[in-house]
């Protein structure tokens, strides 16, 4: 099925979408009350994905995925965030910080989505891509390549938010560090996004490639600003449980993604649609921020 009802009909319908997905997240967690909190996310996020392959599937577009990379992490900390005994003041500060970081990141990445989305005609031009080559395998590869992977990698980076916001250590160095490279994360994601707006939007000549403001220094200033997140987040959770060192698997595991899937995908399909892109890749960092090589 294949319905395209316009751009407010559109949001209309994957908002929707996303109150079941919801709703059938919030079950899972009164039916399992006996299992461990992190096992209780873990179910309740596959289930709510399970849900939104299904619209997808039905609406016949897997952009319908596209905002739950960014609004998974907020119902999961909140939850979390609930089960733990009030602490000391100290630790009620860092869960306040945490919640409302995350909040931030999320609703701020799910607007920037909605602003440059026209609606269920448009569909994300790799799962397009995905549809040429796979043909009649292609929803088989969506539900693993395109909604599942990417939720287990949001929730293995929501694994720090456990013990940030569960840890009952006294606020620190730790916690220090962690606002300072969550909110700083969270800003240079919006000023590259805002810049980037601006460029696609704005008049340019013909191939022209992106080169200005922290597009000088990073080709991907905006992923750069994704990944320092989630470190943020790991920072926090050292902060609430010195020992949790397990807790960073989820922000390498999306830097390894990031670093070789997503970026070398966009690189590649830069070099054909803009040959002069080689000659930026030659001067500007790929992902930190550095001064650009001279001309």
């Amino acid at each position: 099925m294949a319905l395209r009802p316009g751009r407010a009909g559109s949001f209309g319908i994957v908002a929707g979408v996303y109150v079941v997905a919801l709703v059938g997240a919030v079950l899972v967690g009164v039916v399992q009350r006996d299992w461990h909190p992190i096992a209780v996310g873990a179910l309740a996020d596959l289930v709510a994905t399970v849900l939104v392959f299904g619209a997808s599937v039905w609406l016949n577009n897997s952009s319908v995925y596209d905002p739950y990379w960014s609004l998974a992490p907020i119902p999961i900390a909140v939850h979390w965030a609930l089960l733990t005994p009030q602490g000391d003041s100290g630790v009620l500060v860092r869960q306040l910080c945490v919640l409302g970081l995350v909040c931030w990141w999320g609703l701020r990445l799910t607007a920037n989505w909605a602003r440059g989305w026209s609606g269920l005609d448009h569909e994300d031009w790799r799962y397009e891509d995905f549809r040429r080559t796979t043909g009649r395998w292609y929803w088989l590869v969506s539900f693993a390549g395109i909604h599942v992977f990417p939720t287990v990698q949001v929730f293995l980076g929501c694994l720090a938010l456990w013990p940030a916001l569960t840890g009952n250590r006294p606020l620190g160095l730790w916690d220090v560090a962690g606002v300072i490279v969550t909110l700083g994360a969270i800003s240079i994601e919006a000023l590259a996004d805002r810049q980037l707006r601006a460029f696609v939007t704005g008049p340019k000549r013909p191939g022209e490639v992106l080169e200005r403001g922290l597009w000088s220094w990073s080709r991907h200033p905006n992923y750069f600003g994704e990944l320092s997140f989630w470190w943020g987040l790991f920072l926090f959770g050292m902060a609430g449980d010195p020992h949790a060192w397990w807790a960073g698997a989820g922000a390498l595991a999306i830097t390894l993604m990031f670093r070789f899937a997503s970026v070398p995908l966009i690189e590649k399909r830069m070099l054909e649609r803009r040959p002069n892109f080689a000659e930026v890749q030659a001067r500007v960092s790929m992902l930190v921020p550095l001064p650009p090589k001279r001309r």
